[in-house]
């Protein structure tokens, strides 16, 4: 966990004090040395089923953080990849790792609370990684919606997920072990810091989309190894009625 370059626990410490924004800000420049940065093992499977090289206009990285999805997102688009945060911490750390090259799609790095985006039919492709865990029950109808309006209709919202582990499971255990320690965190101290584990999961998640007429599909199998619990969601959005 303590990776030579990544935070001391002294520092961790220091950003789960701190609100969730604070916190990823301190956490930034040594995010990507930390086991909370999406594997690129994700990355790289998740890119399978997003479509050939310049096959979509433009895409949108909700949670973008440092820009581990950007990675894979740029070279699938014509146009544009636009990322957006609410740490500006992460997002400068972003803006270095991605240069707008000619030849290439701009990168637009939005500060920005995703519960409160306001992008209208823009994009083609959303997708989201390793940032669930920052969405509250509460607020995850209101996470769709905003996604479904940031969608061109037939666009696409993919994320991973599983679904609930056994209840004697090591990431069960740990799961809940964690939720609860950040429960009596924000109890004790605020702003709070907003991230839990075992949310978004399947069968609800897919229900939650449905409600707002996605059609979901879910694709069993894409990981092997201590990842064959994850499943990719591919949610497509209605396409316009043809006018009579």
């Amino acid at each position: 966990m303590f990776h030579p370059n990544g935070p001391t626990f002294w520092e961790l410490a220091q950003q789960c004090l701190s609100s969730t924004e604070h916190g990823y800000d301190l956490l930034a420049p040594k995010f990507d040395y930390t086991p909370f940065r999406t594997p690129d093992k994700i990355l790289e499977e998740l890119a399978k089923y997003l479509g050939p090289p310049r096959s979509i206009d433009a895409a949108l990285d909700i949670c973008c953080g440092t820009g581990a999805a950007i990675r894979i997102l740029r070279p699938l688009c014509i146009t544009r990849v636009v990322g957006i945060d609410f740490s500006r911490g992460m997002l400068d750390v972003a803006r270095q790792r991605f240069p707008n090259d000619s030849g290439q799609a701009a990168v637009e790095l939005v500060p920005g609370d995703v519960l409160q985006m306001d992008f209208r039919h823009e994009f083609d492709l959303a997708i989201t990684v390793g940032s669930l865990g920052h969405i509250l029950p509460q607020h995850q109808q209101n996470f769709i919606e905003r996604i479904a309006a940031a969608l061109r209709p037939g666009g696409r919202f993919v994320f991973v997920t599983s679904e609930m582990p056994h209840r004697w499971s090591r990431s069960y255990i740990f799961s809940r072990a964690f939720n609860a320690a950040m429960h009596v965190r924000n109890a004790l101290r605020r702003p709070p810091f907003v991230m839990h584990y075992l949310t978004f999961l399947l069968p609800e998640a897919k229900r939650l989309l449905e409600d707002q007429r996605f059609q979901v599909f879910i694709h069993e199998g894409a990981f092997g190894g201590d990842l064959e619990a994850l499943r990719i969601v591919i949610a497509t959005k209605p396409a316009e009625r043809p006018r009579r």
